[in-house]
């Protein structure tokens, strides 16, 4: 199948302020992925030795958002735009957006099993009601994403992200209950979390959502024509253009630079999290620190 492209711009430059930040993302990539293996060496041996049921799935969880994001950092690119640094098959969007899906459930799911060994060990019914509902708010989410992706309606990207929102809302919630069942260095870990949700949710809907449904409102105003779904698969699969325009990037920088960054050491801290609550399920509910 013959792949269509924009005809190739000049090799990005180190003069350009999009080599910089590509170097970043690869950097801290570089980082992320040494950090899991390294955390990997020392809690598979918790694993393997059944003191923390569940710990081989949460670091096999975590592995998937973590390499998963070091490939898209590797390879960055816009989806609805078709966008991309490099000239390749592996910067085209079907790629791109199958890997995210496997990595962004995987993490939802990480979510889920904190909430729910955490709520199972106090008793708290709202941490275990809170891990039921995530992964499938996440996985409505990646249909509205693909279908987003696929049609290039930029108004379902909003409502994507307003359910990432909504879940992580709800895990929160799930976290603030659990608060009181714990003392010291776990109930500042919590209360850590909470603000972090906390953060990410006012960054959601201040700048992520918004920026969504603005490119809907331009998109509509200039009349600009939706793709059929079957005319999008394929063009989600054929079709990527490289671009090195900073102007073309420019809002894609702030998301991308906190996601694949911020979010992956929040994967990475939920493995080690979920260590230590194995090491204390034993201990009686209220007095846990």
């Amino acid at each position: 199948m013959r792949m269509e492209f924009q005809a190739r711009p000049r090799s990005l430059a180190w003069s350009n302020p999009l080599s910089w930040w590509w170097a970043m993302l690869t950097l801290v990539s570089g980082v992320n992925v040494a950090a899991w293996v390294l955390m990997y060496r020392q809690l598979h041996e918790a694993s393997s030795s059944g003191h923390v049921p569940g710990m081989e799935i949460m670091l096999l969880l975590s592995a998937a958002y973590v390499f998963g994001c070091a490939f898209r950092s590797l390879l960055p690119r816009a989806d609805v735009q078709r966008i991309c640094l490099f000239d390749t098959w592996l910067s085209s969007v079907a790629v791109g957006r199958s890997v995210a899906t496997v990595a962004e459930v995987c993490f939802a799911a990480q979510w889920t099993m904190i909430l729910r060994q955490l709520g199972t060990m106090t008793g708290a019914e709202t941490a275990v009601n809170a891990a039921l509902v995530i992964v499938p708010l996440i996985l409505v989410a990646e249909c509205f994403s693909w279908y987003a992706v696929v049609t290039t309606n930029y108004l379902l990207n909003a409502i994507e992200n307003s359910l990432w929102a909504v879940a992580f809302f709800i895990a929160g919630v799930g976290l603030c209950r659990l608060l009181p069942e714990f003392d010291g260095a776990i109930r500042v870990a919590l209360a850590v979390s909470v603000v972090g949700i906390v953060i990410y949710l006012a960054f959601l809907m201040t700048v992520d959502v918004p920026m969504y449904r603005k490119r809907w409102r331009t998109d509509v105003a200039r009349g600009n024509r939706r793709l059929r779904p079957l005319e999008g698969l394929r063009d989600v699969s054929t079709r990527w253009v490289v671009t090195h325009d900073l102007s073309e990037w420019k809002e894609e920088i702030a998301w991308m630079s906190l996601y694949f960054s911020a979010a992956v050491w929040a994967s990475l801290a939920l493995c080690v999290f979920y260590a230590i609550e194995g090491h204390i399920a034993g201990t009686p509910p209220g007095n846990i620190g």
